[in-house]
């Protein structure tokens, strides 16, 4: 199942910035020195306990996270929006390419159905003889980190996370008059490659030296006045031995979704079963094939 997450995700796609919580208001920095880093340390521990809660309800939420990687001249970009509408919920994922229009996977599972879907762009039309696959839904007991569009936020949170039990360098925090607080910190390129934040080939990894694993990404979380988590940031650009690795993701929640952006249950005819795991996994396999040609 995990491999076939991967396969999903592994889109090359443009990436879309745009602009973080608090823009146009005046920040007030929170005291430097060691003030600062209790606050900031108090303020992220806060947020990993009630992140779980956040994720996993059944409260309508929609969110984008934008994805660009490189290694010198091999690049990686992907955009996803996920949906969730519903008590129990149905859940989109929207795995678009901006750089290719013919490439993109949409999965799909309504509400309470024992089967979910998937969308396949013109570039996967070998893999089916319809534009729709289905197989089982086994998705029923995984928490929100198993879900497209938050795996990925998911594993910059735990990366940040790690950084601040080490101590992370570089500790920031700011306020708003609105309530927002923005925190910053610097975080390992070597745990963000554990983490696998973005899961690059072992032939590009290869060309990551040790000295450049130990550089420091630049993470940016912006909470509301809630201390709800409402953008998350990971930069960075790293040279060695004439190589360069750049990142550049971000997490940011849009606001409530409706009933009407989710697509209506395919038409049985538009649809190839997948019934067994053998199945499954050649689909995966054949998936994996055009992905890596």
């Amino acid at each position: 199942m995990a491999n076939q997450v991967t396969r999903i995700a592994a889109l090359s796609l443009a990436v879309v910035l745009t602009a973080g919580c608090g823009q146009g208001l005046k920040a007030t920095a929170i005291p430097d020195g060691d003030a600062a880093a209790e606050y900031v340390t108090a303020k992220f521990s806060a947020q990993l306990d009630v992140l779980e809660k956040d994720f996993t309800g059944n409260e309508a939420r929609k969110s984008k996270i934008d994805k660009f990687a490189r290694i010198d001249d091999k690049k990686m970009d992907s955009t996803i929006e996920a949906f969730q509408v519903g008590r129990p919920p149905a859940r989109l994922a929207k795995n678009h390419s901006n750089r290719n229009s013919n490439e993109f996977l949409d999965s799909y599972h309504p509400a309470g159905s024992p089967i979910e879907y998937l969308l396949l762009g013109p570039i996967y039309t070998p893999l089916a003889p319809t534009p729709w696959v289905s197989m089982p839904y086994k998705g029923g007991n995984y928490n929100a980190c198993f879900w497209e569009g938050y795996q990925d936020v998911c594993k910059m949170l735990t990366v940040v996370s790690r950084s601040f039990e080490k101590g992370a360098a570089g500790r920031q925090a700011k306020s708003f008059p609105d309530g927002t607080v923005e925190l910053t910190a610097e975080v390992p390129l070597q745990m963000v490659l554990d983490e696998r934040v973005i899961a690059f080939p072992e032939d590009l990894l290869s060309r990551v030296t040790d000295e450049m694993k130990k550089e420091p990404l630049s993470s940016k979380i912006i909470l509301d006045g809630a201390g709800k988590l409402r953008q998350l940031d990971m930069t960075g650009l790293v040279k060695g031995e004439g190589h360069e690795l750049e990142i550049r993701t971000s997490y940011q929640v849009l606001g409530e979704p409706t009933e009407s952006e989710l697509p209506k249950i395919p038409d049985p005819a538009q649809v190839t079963n997948l019934v067994d795991e053998a199945a499954i996994a050649d689909f995966y396999d054949r998936m994996g094939a055009i992905q890596d040609g």
